[in-house]
């Protein structure tokens, strides 16, 4: 499983998003095809934008809970004081990332920022 976690400022646009995808999967070679899920903080649960790639790209969007993501928290590369502050996790696309990936999950590399948007690729321990 290959999940693109996504954080962002409020009020994202999906382009915005979308674009944060791409260029995230373009730096590990990857196409979108590659993807299973985009996946969330729950504190981003209402950000529309986030459900809308989902929808364009024809991907679930994993919504990840508190515990999850704290728990996940460990494992990101990339470190914001202003997501650990507001999130409580130092990299909201990261650790969604690895915590919609399941037990075992990797990191394909820090997370890509493209403007209002973060994206970060996690695949799955036993696709590793």
């Amino acid at each position: 499983m290959m999940v693109a976690g996504i954080g962002s400022r409020k009020n994202v646009s999906a382009r915005d998003v979308l674009a944060a995808i791409e260029t995230a999967l373009e730096a590990h070679g990857l196409a979108m095809t590659a993807l299973s899920a985009l996946a969330t903080a729950s504190l981003k649960q209402d950000e529309q934008a986030i459900f809308s790639a989902g929808r364009e790209l024809a991907l679930p969007v994993i919504v990840v809970e508190d515990a999850a993501l704290e728990a996940a928290s460990s494992r990101t590369i990339s470190r914001s004081d202003l997501s650990q502050a507001r999130a409580g996790t130092p990299s909201v696309s990261e650790a969604s990332a690895l915590a919609a990936a399941g037990k075992g999950a990797k990191l394909l590399g820090p997370r890509t920022v493209l403007g209002p948007a973060t994206c970060a690729i996690a695949i799955s321990g036993d696709a590793a």
